[in-house]
């Protein structure tokens, strides 16, 4: 409107009075410079509309790569980019495409929120019917680390997986490629393709799973957990990407064929977090003092960025456009939008905000839409709204008097409750005080921690009798769930078993309950297979110690008490060693509480990678089975001395211990898998090391069903680990031993193909022999 005043003002002014001047009184040249003049004033309203249009980029650089805006400090030619921030016009490529770094392309850029959309290459593997595995596969990766400006989003991508029998992790790092320091993963299941039913659009576990990733990641790339597809007749392919989460929605057409590949032309679209990362956090003295400032408009400020260090900038309250750029914010008229700047009244716009004065006659606020008639008087609806609003102060009154009492019956009535605790425990358990347990862990000194687990941190505690112990301090939990905690301390008080750490204590006095263990000193059994012993020699006779001695502790948490106690954690890292090495289970969920005749309790599940019970991860039920599982994983290291997730020395890949000793069962090379240095030319021995094999792979069968029962797992070591020990004193008659040695078949564990042994003999004949 402005313009339109100004042209018609101008052409009133300029043009029709000159016009018969022009013709009539001035001679040749005059008339073409005033034609020229009248021209030019012509030309003004639209040179002043082409004004008003907001600039992104620096003068004379261009601001558009294709059909893709390029809005500084990003620029596509030296000088027109803040360090850091070059991107590729690739103009020989049809369309024309932005590329950042060496070959990510950029879809767009977002300045407010400080996003820039790119594409990512999809991950997938696919069922060969002829090998009859999963042998056509692609693991896709994407480093940013040296490129130092961005970041993965963890608010707007979610890792996601496609398909039918699917299992994949993503392994990421903060770093760079080869520091892995995050694993994560999700698995996606469906009996058919009706079952899933599209879901929505949404990714609930049936068909399409998703997780979410933490902030500040750089690299990533794509892991497969399963070796074969029980699905591959009706959805022969799955896929894994970190994606943009908001950019996909489920459809059943992505699990037929090659769907989602084909349809998204093997990308799919993932959001980076960019900031002004070289010159740390966001202080306006910082930016006044700095050489090369990025907040370069002024009436710009910045924040700091919520994904890894540094700074953005941003236009303040009332301006909009690019703050990077000197005179890049520019006002708002809050008057052309009324429907984000409300006004009742007369709008009126001013630098950087509005007014809005309540029409003649009115006052109030015009932008809340409360202009009310200004009275004359006092009038008697004045006095009823006084009254009104003392009535509703004392009404406030009384409901902050009521809720103050009620609090103070709830403190008197959770204080009687610890007095009852405190009673039902003073025979079982020993009460600390809160200075007890500051002085004991020197103010919970961070040099005192000995393990950081998902309830909490674990520090080493000295008592005053110098009696070492290990302080349990949990993380924060709800009133429901503190009650619920205190309970199972009085459950766990009764727990005596030689093979699970004693419960020596604990601490009421503070919100979050702390426990008091016996400190055992001799480390995890994690560390003495694969860290501070890793080139020290283990005998076979030790470890089939070690596996009863744990086995019999998770039976009697499982059996041999009031309610059974599910560990839902069972790792090496998880069963400590004393001085002579003998173990101490440790670390049991104390809320994973049910009667002993009970089969399953639901919860989240929570676990290890490479030891998690794969029926969880779809079922997200955890049952006693799933301990036999993970235990099963025990059982591989300490016959294989290799970890759950381990490094192949042959070809450098990270392999599944479950997975990877299941397959080569199936292939007749188990041996491949033992450790060496328990490997002998004594066939008895090898007969052992193949029965503890057998157990072990049923205890990781794909069914909890199929799975032995832990009672039944600590039978069999028993018998294994007495017959070893009679191989010392007692030598088998050679007839006797062919005549024990049968051909035996192992039941079926995961659908793993069955193998034959000629070299096995039965653990009941062999237990039998040796009594």
């Amino acid at each position: 409107m402005k313009i339109n005043q100004e042209k018609s003002l101008l052409l009133h002014l300029c043009y029709y009075p000159f016009t018969y001047q022009i013709h009539t009184y001035m001679g040749p040249v005059r008339r073409l410079q005033y034609l020229l003049f009248l021209t030019l004033i012509s030309l003004l309203p639209t040179a002043l509309a082409a004004s008003t249009t907001l600039n992104m980029s620096l003068p004379g650089c261009p601001d558009k790569c294709g059909n893709i805006t390029i809005p500084y400090p990003f620029g596509t030619r030296a000088g027109c980019y803040r360090p850091g921030f070059d991107i590729t016009c690739s103009e020989s490529t049809t369309p024309t495409k932005a590329i950042m770094g060496t070959n990510i392309e950029v879809l767009d850029f977002n300045i407010t929120s400080a996003e820039i959309r790119v594409l990512n290459f999809i991950s997938y593997i696919c069922y060969n019917q002829a090998s009859q595995q999963n042998d056509t596969w692609s693991t896709s990766s994407i480093n940013i680390a040296p490129l130092k400006t961005y970041l993965f989003s963890n608010k707007r991508n979610k890792f996601t997986v496609i398909g039918c029998y699917s299992l994949a992790y993503i392994v990421a790092s903060a770093t760079q490629q080869g520091s892995n320091s995050y694993w994560s993963g999700c698995v996606s299941f469906c009996q058919s393709l009706n079952s899933t039913n599209d879901n929505g659009g949404t990714c609930n576990g049936l068909g399409c799973c998703h997780t979410a990733i933490p902030a500040g990641l750089v690299y990533y790339e794509v892991s497969w957990g399963y070796n074969e597809n029980q699905a591959w007749s009706y959805n022969p392919c799955s896929y894994a990407a970190l994606m943009q989460e908001d950019w996909y929605n489920f459809t059943v057409d992505d699990l037929v064929g090659f769907g989602f590949d084909e349809r998204n032309q093997n990308n799919v679209p993932i959001v980076l977090d960019w900031a002004i990362r070289e010159d740390g956090t966001c202080l306006a003295s910082h930016e006044e003092s700095s050489a090369s400032p990025a907040c370069r408009s002024i009436h710009s400020g910045c924040d700091n960025t919520t994904n890894g260090d540094g700074y953005i900038c941003k236009c303040l309250q009332g301006y909009e456009g690019n703050p990077y750029l000197p005179n890049g914010c520019t006002d708002i008229n809050e008057c052309n939008f009324p429907n984000q700047y409300p006004c009742t009244g007369t709008c009126a716009n001013i630098e950087g905000n509005y007014q809005c004065l309540c029409p003649k006659g009115t006052r109030g606020d015009g932008k809340a839409g409360n202009c009310t008639k200004i009275p004359e008087n006092f009038p008697y609806p004045a006095k009823v709204a006084i009254v009104s609003i003392v009535g509703v102060a004392v009404l406030v009154g009384i409901c902050f008097l009521a809720i103050w009492h009620k609090q103070r019956r709830r403190y008197i009535k959770e204080k009687d409750e610890y007095k009852k605790y405190y009673e039902m425990m003073d025979n079982h358990l020993r009460v600390f005080g809160t200075k007890q347990i500051e002085i004991a862990t020197n103010n919970f000194d961070e040099n005192r921690i000995i393990g950081i687990g998902g309830h909490g941190k674990v520090y080493k505690g000295l008592l005053e009798n110098n009696m070492a112990v290990a302080i349990k301090k949990s993380k924060e939990v709800d009133e429901v769930q503190r009650g619920e905690f205190v309970n199972e301390i009085i459950l766990l008080s009764h727990i005596n078993h030689k093979n699970i750490v004693r419960l020596i204590g604990c601490c009421l006095e503070v919100q979050i309950p702390m426990l008091v263990y016996e400190y055992v000193s001799n480390g995890t059994l994690f560390d003495f297979l694969h860290e501070k012993s890793k080139n020290r020699p283990i005998s076979l006779g030790t470890r089939l110690r070690i596996a009863v001695e744990s086995a019999e502790a998770l039976d009697y948490l499982h059996s041999s008490i009031a309610h059974s106690i599910l560990h839902g954690d069972v790792k090496s890292a998880n069963i400590l060693l004393d001085d002579e090495y003998h173990t101490k289970v440790s670390d049991f969920g104390a809320s994973n509480l049910l009667p002993v005749d009970d089969a399953q309790i639901v919860e989240l599940v929570q676990g290890t990678r490479g030891y998690l019970d794969p029926e969880c991860l779809c079922t997200q039920i955890i049952t006693k089975k799933s301990d036999v599982y993970s235990f099963g994983v025990v059982i591989l290291e300490l016959i294989t001395r290799k970890k759950a997730i381990y490094v192949d020395n042959q070809t450098g890949e990270k392999q599944h211990l479950a997975s990877c000793f299941i397959s080569r069962v199936s292939q007749n090379k188990i041996h491949d898998m033992w450790d060496m240095e328990i490997v002998t030319n004594d066939e008895k021995i090898n007969v052992v090391l193949q029965e503890i094999s057998e157990l072990a792979v049923q205890c990781l069968s794909a069914k909890g069903d199929d799975r032995p029962t832990m009672k039944q797992v600590a039978e069999e070591l028993q018998k294994l680990l007495r017959f070893h020990n009679s191989l010392s004193s007692w030598q088998i008659d050679p007839e006797e031993t062919d005549s024990l040695l049968s051909e035996t078949k192992f039941d079926s564990v995961s659908n793993a193909p069955a193998f034959h042994s000629t070299n096995y003999i039965n653990v009941l004949e062999i237990d039998t022999v040796a009594r």
